[in-house]
């Protein structure tokens, strides 16, 4: 069952998601070769205390940090460890808070120094699916408008999309109704009203879209050993565009001045 949220529950969740976006772009300022994720990790978890508010994840069904860090071929669900950022790599980082009683979630995936051409452009198609699903996060459409705007963007950089993990509602709790898949058909899935609020998220493959997971129960790879991609936005459904409740612009900023 779909659940509204009163333009104060809007304004608590922008709030919530901000404070994600101000944290990603806090770890974007320390991501260099040489540094290991559970120092990021470390940093993740003062920043967010710091400001008042207490790590999503943590404790999260038994996750173990308040990061999720995937390296390279790791998609999601990476788990902050003692492995050292190499020249070349790319790391997805996904972050969430709770504040005053609602949730932040967001993803960025990161370069690691310089990194292949065909990393950038992995990067830079996943980030724009998300922009092309958001656009068609609007009342009176549906879920599969959403889903096939982002499947069609990737795919047309010749990359393949997860499907065993999706997108999300969020509110007061990290996943809600309705699932937001990365992939589907126009005109179907959940009537999208004003005052819902979903987390749009594509993860993408630069190879085969299968994936697996490690023995630790958390872990996802890609079964070809090829990078993975991952962005996230949280946006509030409304009539004419989507309020989007999470900015990307911190981290630009931060990435522009290295």
């Amino acid at each position: 069952m779909l659940r509204f949220k009163n333009e104060k529950e809007v304004e608590l969740l922008r709030k919530s998601n901000l404070l994600v976006s101000m944290a990603l772009a806090e770890l974007a300022k320390h991501i260099e070769p040489g540094i290991t994720t559970s120092y990021l990790d470390s940093i993740a978890e003062s920043f967010i205390r710091d400001n008042g508010a207490v790590p999503a994840f943590k404790g999260y069904n038994g996750f173990p940090a308040t990061l999720c860090t995937s390296l390279n071929d790791t998609v999601v669900h990476g788990i902050p460890s003692n492995e050292v950022l190499k020249e070349g790599d790319v790391i997805s980082i996904d972050c969430g808070v709770i504040l005053n009683g609602y949730v932040g979630d967001s993803a960025f995936t990161f370069p690691v120094g310089e990194i292949s051409e065909e990393a950038v452009k992995l990067l830079e198609y996943t980030r724009t699916s998300l922009e092309e699903g958001i656009k068609k996060a609007v009342a009176g459409n549906r879920i599969g408008d959403v889903s096939h705007a982002v499947q069609k963007k990737a795919e047309s950089g010749g990359f393949s999309v997860v499907r065993e993990f999706v997108g999300h509602g969020i509110g007061k709790k990290m996943h809600e109704p309705p699932e937001v898949p990365n992939f589907g058909r126009q005109g179907t899935g959940s009537l999208m009203k004003k005052g819902l609020v979903i987390c749009i998220e594509p993860m993408i493959n630069m190879g085969e879209r299968g994936v697996m997971m490690l023995s630790d129960g958390w872990t996802i790879k890609t079964i070809d050993g090829k990078y993975s991609a991952h962005f996230e936005k949280a946006v509030a459904i409304d009539k004419d565009k989507a309020d989007v409740l999470t900015t990307f612009e911190y981290i630009d900023e931060v990435l522009k001045g290295k």
